[in-house]
């Protein structure tokens, strides 16, 4: 049968009408707009590999050195040569690790943290409001002072106590005298951070946000110029009284503020009545808050944290090499599941959080890097990848060259691409 005949009648020049054409486009307008809004994709910016959190009242000028000189120490004590480290570790002794243990220490020395949380909430507890008043004005003005002097990390900020009704007043405070504090002292630092914790509803990041809306309006700053991060350490964040799942509504209700879901391990599994002895990042309760997190960030921009393990590396080398075995298996099974930033509470948690990362950037660089240079040139290869793995592809390579586990000149030799050419492949 001829195409005419199973066409019919049909005209020649028959095609879509104008008309048609325009109410598809007023249908669809609505739609354009609201995925442009929710769905921004990455920013592009750097995402740190973890956040060390610190009690406000433990907190001074010499925090970020004293966690590189401890970490450091733990790091000669306890996996002084490759060998060492891959026997604590259960892994090969092979030229990875070699490599991989230079650049952690190296690392160690250069900047052992990336992102640190000064705490007024759990590790801080309550305290007579002039205490609190008098260490969140300290914070600032140690915060403005490790900005100006280079030695602050690449990202900084508070965890404030959460907006339930007992607690309320006293994080708004804090809050509000962190950041007046900074603008005193020359102004928010581009890396600044803040973290709203148990967050039960979305009305409370609401909340946050009009205060921030009002602070910035008083301050003369720019529009959303205040980010947060959104802790998720109850049952109410991830699975509302109403059965619906509730992260996608906090992320809506920030307007565009949220940059991060943290995981908060211990009080979640909590919540969900696991036992202590078996709460833990790798707990099943665990990884269904997780996922479910991960699909409503999915293209938002908003980043994910895994939450931490409370095992710590102390004591004598082999209570070490347990905890660090521990902490290594975990890092890496985050990594896996695309959970790419931590929480780590130790300075000896530093090497292994370091180890399991650049570990986890190295051994692929060479297949990642191909596949990339075959994406771009074209050529035929064994596999074929979409402009979505391609993105995800330079998201990893990148991710590498943010933390140090690689080196532009390497990914260059290996990829023929530069970071201009890898941030457009990923869309930035």
């Amino acid at each position: 049968m001829s195409q005419a005949e199973v066409d019919g009648n049909k005209p020649a020049d028959a095609s879509f009408s104008t008309a048609a054409r325009a109410a598809v486009e007023a249908l669809l307008a609505p739609v354009d707009a609201e995925l442009a809004r929710r769905y921004p994709g990455d920013p592009g910016t750097r995402q740190p590999v973890h956040t060390v959190y610190v009690p406000a009242d433990a907190f001074d000028a010499d925090t970020v050195r004293n966690w590189g000189r401890e970490a450091l120490l733990a790091f000669d004590t306890h996996a002084a040569t490759p060998a060492e480290l891959a026997a604590a570790l259960g892994v090969p002794a092979d030229d990875l690790l070699a490599d991989v243990h230079a650049r952690v220490r190296a690392k160690l020395v250069r900047e052992p943290i990336e992102d640190l949380r000064i705490d007024f909430e759990d590790g801080y507890g309550p305290r007579p409001d002039a205490e609190e008043d008098a260490a969140a004005v300290r914070a600032a003005r140690l915060v403005a002072a490790a900005v100006a002097d280079g030695t602050a990390p690449p990202y900084i900020g508070i965890r404030i106590k959460c907006l339930e009704a007992a607690v309320r007043d006293r994080a708004i405070r804090t809050l509000e005298l962190f950041l007046a504090a900074l603008l005193a002292e020359g102004g928010l630092p581009e890396g600044l951070v803040l973290t709203l914790p148990k967050v039960t509803y979305a009305e409370q990041v609401t909340a946050l946000v009009r205060l921030l809306d009002d602070f910035e309006r008083g301050a003369g700053l720019p529009a959303k110029r205040i980010g947060f991060e959104i802790q998720i350490e109850t049952t109410q964040a991830i699975l509302g009284p109403d059965g619906r799942a509730t992260v996608a509504r906090m992320i809506d209700a920030a307007e565009g503020r949220a940059t991060g879901l943290h995981y908060g391990t211990f009080d979640y599994s909590a919540s969900c009545g696991v036992s202590a002895a078996y709460q833990g990042p790798d707990h099943p309760v665990a990884d269904h808050a997780k996922a479910v997190m991960q699909v409503a960030a999915a293209g938002t921009g908003v980043r994910l944290s895994d939450g931490s393990t409370n095992v710590i590396p102390t004591g004598p080398t082999e209570r070490v090499h347990a905890a660090w075995k521990l902490h290594h298996g975990l890092v890496r099974r985050s990594l896996a599941r695309a959970y790419y930033q931590g929480w780590d509470m130790h300075p000896a948690h530093l090497p292994t959080r370091y180890t399991a990362v650049y570990a986890f950037y190295r051994e692929g660089l060479a297949v990642a890097c191909a596949r990339l240079a075959a994406y771009v040139t074209k050529a035929a290869g064994n596999v074929m990848d979409e402009p979505a793995t391609a993105r995800a592809l330079s998201g990893y390579v990148r991710r590498g060259l943010d933390c140090g586990a690689v080196d532009l000149a390497e990914v260059t030799a290996l990829s023929g691409l530069d970071r201009e050419q890898l941030d457009a492949l990923a869309g930035r």
